[in-house]
């Protein structure tokens, strides 16, 4: 069997197993063993992945020109139209609500991936394979963190031709883009999670615009949250997406304007989108473990 993109992933697999054993790290269990077992399975499927990014040249406009229409839309039709609070430019500001929102959105591209790799029957293939349960999954988003990489490359292009500037030097610049790209390593997860539960790829394809349209305009990514409902307002601050906006801005010492500036998310607005990552890949994670044995049965 081949996979989508013509290459035979079962005896990559398989190969990658016999290695595994021929360097004495099976069959005995051991925590080493189990996790240089992962790392294994989930590097065969990380490579597979990239190569499908690569081959299949309908993802590059996704990867290209999404990004761009982003940033040169948001900049040149709201970038004279919108104050921000405390003085500033509005395009220093909005970058790093382009970034977050393009990380949010990283779910999407997930969710048809894992649907179509269902509906191909390659998951059910890979069920009957020695691999480790959790390398399909995290073969699944460290390839879509690699391609994030290059979205953000890209946006981060276009955002210095519309005017945004990284104001606190190259190592701060540097966390943010690592703060940026955990976040959407989390979202991936969920992804994966949802690509697992819908029924078709049609239905994947329109179940993560329904919650995520919502939560990433209920959020400081375009505009600053003192212009909201008093009650929407506080929904917005805690928002997760409004965590790595805020992070992101602080580390690239864009403007970052909050109503308090004495709150929690206002004051460490890093490890708050720390704790979302971890708290969503910890939740993600368990649904997909379960989802898994419950389709094994």
């Amino acid at each position: 069997m081949t996979d989508s993109i013509g290459e035979p992933l079962p005896s990559r697999v398989a190969a990658s197993r016999k290695s595994h054993r021929r360097a004495g790290r099976g069959p005995a269990w051991s925590l080493g063993s189990e996790i240089a077992w992962a790392i294994s399975d989930a590097g065969v499927l990380t490579r597979r992945n990239l190569l499908h990014t690569v081959r299949v040249r309908e993802l590059w406009p996704f990867m290209f020109l999404q990004p761009l229409v982003f940033v040169f839309l948001f900049a040149l039709v709201f970038g004279g139209a919108i104050t921000i609070p405390g003085g500033g430019s509005y395009r220093e500001f909005l970058l790093a609500g382009v970034f977050a929102q393009a990380v949010a959105f990283s779910t999407y591209p997930t969710t048809i991936a894992m649907a179509y790799d269902l509906q191909l029957g390659l998951m059910d293939r890979l069920r009957t394979l020695p691999i480790h349960p959790a390398a399909v999954f995290v073969g699944r988003t460290v390839g879509d963190v690699a391609r994030m990489s290059i979205s953000l490359t890209v946006m981060a292009v276009a955002g210095v031709i519309v005017g945004w500037r990284i104001e606190d030097g190259p190592v701060r610049a540097v966390a943010a883009f690592g703060v940026l790209l955990l976040f959407g390593f989390a979202m991936s997860w969920v992804g994966a999670y949802l690509g697992l539960v819908a029924k078709s790829v049609q239905a994947a394809q329109s179940m993560p615009m329904m919650w995520l349209f919502p939560v990433v305009f209920v959020s400081n990514a375009f505009v600053p949250t003192q212009t909201m409902p008093e009650p929407l307002e506080t929904v917005a601050e805690w928002n997760p997406v409004t965590a790595v906006a805020a992070a992101a801005r602080e580390l690239f010492g864009n403007p970052n304007p909050f109503r308090d500036e004495g709150t929690f998310p206002a004051e460490h607005p890093v490890l708050l989108t720390v704790l979302w990552s971890v708290g969503i890949i910890g939740v993600a994670a368990t649904l997909c473990t379960r989802r898994m044995r419950q389709v094994r049965r």
